[in-house]
């Protein structure tokens, strides 16, 4: 049986660090997307960056509370949060032609 201690020191890691891998991944993927159509892409990559950085360490730091078994299970939360974004945020790849199917692998330096 689970106690209630056990799923604190469990639990609430994995919890925060899904949390910080959104964050840090979503904020990645719309940085993205907002910076190469900004007529400032530096500034839109460089506060994101630092942004994104700085809340994640932090967060580590706070749900660690210098425990390495928290830090380790709030880092294999934040490795999986970067999966789920992945898949959910995947831009459907748009059909192409066999044609140009072709010129793209002709175009390949080998």
């Amino acid at each position: 049986m689970i106690t209630m201690n056990e799923l604190l020191n469990t639990g609430v890691p994995f919890i925060a660090g899904l949390a910080l891998g959104g964050i840090f991944f979503g904020g990645l993927w719309w940085t993205v997307r907002k910076g190469l159509t900004s007529d400032r892409p530096v500034a839109w990559f460089l506060i994101s960056h630092v942004s994104r950085m700085a809340i994640t360490l932090l967060g580590f730091y706070f749900v660690a509370n210098g425990n390495w078994q928290r830090l380790l299970i709030c880092l294999s939360g934040f490795l999986i949060a970067r999966v789920i974004v992945t898949r959910v945020l995947r831009t459907p790849e748009t059909p192409r032609s066999p044609l140009t199917k072709e010129a793209d692998y002709a175009s390949h330096t080998r």
